[in-house]
């Protein structure tokens, strides 16, 4: 442990979590730390003593779940196990957004905050959530990240989505500022093009991290240049694999290129880290003491065994609870009981977050977050669907809803322009609705260019 992380845990990060912020962060890690350790029986037992608290929470001031479960002739105290949870009915999006003011707990409806999902799955959600939940989630984050080696203080470097928009001058002083303090630099993955990987390299090379932390598929562009090129780069501890699943072909492109291991993390932005590989890599720990989560496979479909979509209920998100929410992943649950002694159960892999490369003729590449990411804040944008059939052209299909307007066109042709130039020629199409995929998912980012 270097001198600055010491100093970073033992004084910086206190100071500003605990008696700046005034959050409760710390603590919660410490409760979180202490009871990945028990054993899975007494986790199960934390859990549903946690679940029974909360649905009767809902039960009692969430006008949603009150009149849901009443018209169903349902009160908590028929809920017994998880066999009769699962019996409860799942929360979509279009729930969430039919449903908005209903699903806020009366209590508590003046202390939310809000925030609006990416969209991975093609349409943009605004939710609420409280405090202590977003406090609980920083600290589970921390306890997840840490289990690969990656500690609060430690020099770490992110191959991240940038800034979209014009952010001002005070706001970057304060990202400046706030990223120094954490002992962290900011790469830009949206910016990677052919023409500029070997600048990606040198930045590594200048900062010196101790952690990458990086979308999945830039960071494997960049591996395999620097393994085509016998470029020699570096040497991290580790890295941390996010936004999209890590496959094992790509682990090893990984730990081939910067010689060191490359860790799997499963999260999303309504509930931050659900899973995540702890140094055994045996299996992602799946968080639950602070979530429930349930493989389903999906009505009408054929799956592996213990695969299918994942559902999610947030323990404490008491203002605005979701209760069974599908988030639109699918993944495939695992047994066993890794080596490491927690007793937290494992999924095996993430099976359906792969989100497609777009290129451009003079040697751009854009990881398929980049969309999402940028049009989360469209006003007025119900779904998307952006499809590359040739290398100059990409047809970006649009459902409109409530406050579209010129401006929102405007909008998405000028941030994609200032990311891709004028290389390629952006079509965007109106259309009444996106069919599904097979998989009953809607693909936001589809490449169809041969590989």
């Amino acid at each position: 442990m270097t001198a600055y992380e010491k100093l970073f845990r033992g004084v910086l990060f206190p100071a500003y979590e605990t008696v700046l912020r005034r959050r409760k962060t710390l603590s919660y890690l410490r409760d979180y730390e202490r009871d990945q350790w028990l054993a899975p029986e007494q986790i199960a037992a934390l859990q549903w003593d946690r679940l029974k608290k909360l649905l009767e929470h809902c039960h009692r001031d969430v006008p949603y779940y009150r009149e849901q479960w009443k018209s169903l002739g349902i009160v908590p105290a028929d809920i017994r196990n998880l066999d009769d949870y699962a019996k409860l009915p799942v929360l979509t999006k279009a729930d969430i957004r039919g449903n908005f003011e209903q699903l806020k707990a009366q209590g508590l409806r003046n202390n939310l905050y809000y925030k609006t999902t990416g969209g991975s799955t093609g349409e943009p959600l605004r939710l609420g959530y409280t405090r202590e939940s977003n406090d609980r989630r920083l600290a589970v984050m921390w306890r997840g990240y840490g289990w690969a080696g990656s500690r609060m203080g430690r020099r770490t470097l992110y191959l991240w989505g940038g800034v979209v928009g014009e952010p001002t001058q005070a706001q970057q002083r304060k990202d400046r500022l706030y990223n120094a303090l954490f002992g962290r630099r900011m790469l830009d993955s949206f910016h990677m093009s052919e023409a500029n990987l070997v600048e990606y390299a040198d930045a590594i090379d200048r900062y010196r991290p101790e952690v990458i932390v990086s979308y999945v598929g830039p960071l494997v562009r960049l591996a395999q240049w620097l393994i085509a090129t016998g470029r020699k780069i570096w040497q991290p501890q580790l890295i941390i694999g996010a936004a999209e699943a890590l496959h094992e072909f790509q682990r090893h492109i990984l730990e081939q290129a910067f010689g060191c291991p490359a860790y799997n993390t499963y999260g999303c932005r309504e509930f931050m880290l659900i899973a995540a590989e702890c140094e055994k890599r045996e299996g992602l720990h799946v968080n639950a003491d602070h979530l429930v989560v349930e493989i389903r496979a999906p009505v009408g479909m054929q799956t592996e065994a213990n695969s299918g979509e994942v559902i999610i209920t947030d323990l404490f998100n008491y203002g605005m609870p979701f209760i069974r929410y599908i988030n639109g992943d699918m993944a495939t649950s695992s047994t066993h009981r890794c080596s490491c002694g927690r007793g937290l159960p494992m999924l095996q892999r993430i099976d359906g977050r792969k989100l497609d490369v777009i290129r451009t003729p003079d040697g751009h590449i854009l990881p398929g977050e980049f969309f999402p990411h940028m049009l989360k804040d469209v006003p007025g944008l119900k779904r998307f669907q952006l499809v590359q059939r040739q290398l100059d052209r990409l047809d970006l299909s649009i459902v409109r809803g409530e406050g579209f307007s010129d401006e929102s066109l405007a909008y998405i042709r000028r941030e994609v322009a200032k990311v891709l130039g004028e290389s390629i020629e952006l079509q965007c199409h109106f259309v009444d609705d996106i069919p599904l995929t097979a998989s009953g998912k809607l693909r936001v980012t589809v490449s169809e260019l041969p590989s």
